[in-house]
């Protein structure tokens, strides 16, 4: 991926190594920033049914809102610097890619922060782990990532590749224009009494959509300032593949059981990835049609 002429976002926040916040009073809020189903037009509102955040964040428990601020320095490897690095130029890039989307339909985006942390932090969603992966929370509208993952993304998950790491950022940036869109709390709130199996069947749909989402930010990247180099989509594709429900759970020597899905098959991820980044259309990537 050609990356390093890329602007760099000023909506890090960098927590590693410990401390850099505060926690604030107040439940947990879940809300858009446009309010309605704006852009996404393409959603039929009925279609909009629920997921459980902690099922999408991997995180448990509520807490209160999170102020925070860039955490004292510490000392840390030039690889992992770089690695910040290219996390601010991607994030830069969303931010470019979206903005001019939501512009096109007459709508302002609010661009997400990105807390960068070590092993663990506090969020407006509870407390969050590096264990449990990247994550985006609503309440506060801010992704979540420790860097260690990317070596897991690749030694475990067997998906190497610097646009395989651009993939998930701009995955848990989809679901930050979910939230802004105000699909996140309308199917949080419809999915309330529904059984399990149900609910894990629309959270699909929701993760299925982030992928899409990504897609979308590829091709329109790419468009803008050639930023695909060869090699770049197999990388992406096989992210998108390593993290389906069905590779997980064999790998964990468990039965590969669609009821229990919460993100997609692999086929599911790999398709609804290529969907956005084929079309750069947004109007590509209504998961919940049908």
């Amino acid at each position: 991926m050609e990356w390093r002429s890329g602007r760099r976002s000023g909506n890090v926040v960098d927590r590693r190594g410990g401390g850099g916040l505060r926690m604030g009073g107040g439940a947990m809020r879940i809300g858009g920033g446009i309010g309605g189903v704006g852009l996404v037009g393409i959603l039929v509102v009925s279609w909009l049914l629920g997921i459980d955040p902690s099922m999408i964040l991997g995180t448990v428990g509520g807490g209160g809102t999170v102020q925070t601020e860039d955490a004292a320095p510490r000392q840390r490897s030039a690889a992992e610097d770089e690695l910040a690095d290219f996390t601010r130029v991607v994030l830069g890039s969303t931010e470019d890619i979206w903005s001019a989307i939501f512009q096109a339909e007459g709508q302002a985006y609010q661009e997400p922060r990105l807390v960068l942390f070590t092993d663990a932090t506090s969020s407006a969603c509870g407390y969050a782990q590096g264990a449990t992966g990247p994550f985006y929370c609503p309440g506060d509208q801010q992704v979540y990532l420790d860097l260690g993952f990317f070596d897991e993304l690749a030694q475990r998950f067997g998906a190497p590749g610097d646009f395989a790491q651009a993939y998930v950022i701009a995955h848990e940036v989809g679901h930050h224009v979910q939230n802004l869109l105000g699909i996140l709390p309308q199917v949080h709130e419809a999915q309330r009494g529904m059984d399990r199996a149900s609910a894990n069947a629309l959270s699909v749909r929701v993760e299925l959509q982030a992928d899409c989402f990504a897609g979308v930010w590829a091709n329109r990247a790419d468009q803008a300032r050639g930023v695909i180099e060869p090699g770049d989509v197999e990388e992406a594709l096989g992210a998108a593949a390593s993290v389906g429900d069905d590779r997980i759970m064999r790998a964990a020597g468990r039965r590969a059981s669609p009821e229990s899905f919460t993100h997609g098959s692999s086929a599911q991820r790999v398709e609804w990835f290529n969907r956005g980044l084929r079309s750069g259309d947004v109007e590509s990537c209504n998961t919940f049609a049908g």
